[in-house]
């Protein structure tokens, strides 16, 4: 199993301080130090000239580490432009003060992509339902009246001030919780849109990166990816929820931290939060040996699987399955991983791997190759089950 450097210490357990019993007079001294209390401040901008604002270089980012995929169609976008017209409260958006005068936007990044849409003349109305008069028109050929309606309103926001940190670590851990408070609401986030929000850096980028090769797209029913993508979402992904939820990007993580699955605990879930922490202690030597392992492994597996590439065979149609499925999926990729000095050999012998895969379902009567459970010993069976596949295939 080829791991990276920092990979084999991400398991060694580091004894953890007790936290001090406080009395309760302690306690009210804590809180009247201030200590754990955030320090904001409130604004409030008309709305032309936030979108002129936005415009400045480096003065609002707009789509930080902890933001989700754009969520938002031009329906969507529309109808918030409609509330806004008609003078419907619109909640404040949340941001981060980096530095005097330059911010983080941690919650808005919906509404502030739909304004900034509608200034620039890209949102074309649609599916409005008080002012149907509207749809099809740009902010540019509105009515001079409608213009102006929609130009006095105002957007506000909550700043969080830099002052409420002392050091770099304290502005992370406070910019994740506040993330996670604000986003108990609304749309829930999946698992792997939270991980994005609180375990970003290097290692993050490198899974979004991954998921942008064309046999991983492929083999997941996403189209190709394109440079679009960088800034906004394409048409044909916006009601694609593997996508919206980052589904993709989970399953690459899946690959990394399964290959660890010796270590495996608290469940699916809990696992992959542990690993996506401690993968931020990773170098620049740990990510280019882990791209390039992702990299070889899928390309391998395409070749040997072809069109079937983490699809189950149904030995009671006799058929393939139409659709990938991600329990296997893990178990093909980390075996194979396993065996890239013998990528020319498998490739070869990818007929005969075919037919005993159709062997290997037909066996599974208890389905662990397609994930009936997620107990530690039912992942490294899955992953077991395919490496005596590819020994037997190498013969």
């Amino acid at each position: 199993m080829q791991f990276a450097p920092n990979e084999m210490q991400m398991w060694v357990k580091t004894p953890r301080s007790r936290r001090p019993q406080l009395s309760d007079q302690e306690i009210n001294e804590k809180y009247n130090s201030k200590a754990e209390r955030i320090v904001t401040e409130m604004n409030r901008e008309k709305l032309q000239n936030f979108y002129d604002a936005l415009k400045r270089p480096g003065y609002m980012d707009t789509r930080p580490f902890y933001q989700r995929r754009q969520r938002w169609d031009a329906s969507r976008q529309s109808k918030l432009i409609e509330s806004l017209l008609i003078n419907i409260p619109i909640p404040p958006l949340f941001v981060y003060e980096v530095k005097p005068n330059v911010y983080e936007v941690m919650d808005g990044q919906q509404r502030i992509s739909a304004i900034r849409a509608f200034y620039s003349n890209e949102l074309k109305l649609e599916g409005l339902e008080r002012w149907p008069e509207l749809n099809g028109k740009i902010y540019s050929k509105l009515p001079e009246r409608i213009r102006a309606g929609i130009d006095r309103r105002s957007i506000s926001w909550i700043t969080l001030l830099n002052e409420s940190a002392e050091t770099d670590e304290e502005a992370m851990e406070l910019k994740q919780l506040t993330f996670e408070r604000l986003n108990t609401g609304g749309v829930e986030l999946s698992a792997q849109e939270v991980r994005n929000s609180l375990y970003h850096g290097p290692f993050n980028d490198l899974l979004h990166k991954l998921t942008r090769m064309p046999q991983f797209r492929s083999a997941w029913g996403l189209p190709l990816f394109d440079e679009i993508e960088l800034k906004t979402t394409p048409v044909e992904l916006l009601d694609h929820s593997f996508y919206k939820k980052m589904d993709d990007i989970e399953l690459v993580l899946r690959f990394f931290a399964l290959r660890h699955a010796d270590h495996y605990q608290k469940g699916m879930k809990g696992f992959l939060d542990l690993y996506m922490l401690r993968a931020r202690a990773f170098t620049a030597e740990d990510l280019q040996i882990l791209e390039q392992l992702f990299s070889r492994t899928l390309n391998m597996a395409a070749q040997v699987y072809g069109d079937k590439l983490f699809k189950p065979f149904n030995p009671k149609t006799g058929e393939w399955a139409k659709t990938p499925q991600r329990a296997y999926a893990d178990a093909v990729l980390v075996a194979y991983s396993r065996f890239l000095d013998k990528e020319e050999q498998l490739i070869a012998k990818r007929d005969n791997i075919s037919e005993m895969t159709k062997t290997l379902f037909a066996d599974d009567v208890d389905g662990v190759l397609t994930g009936r459970g997620n107990t530690k010993k039912d992942v490294q069976d899955r992953i077991t089950t395919v490496q005596g596949l590819i020994s037997n295939a190498l013969g």
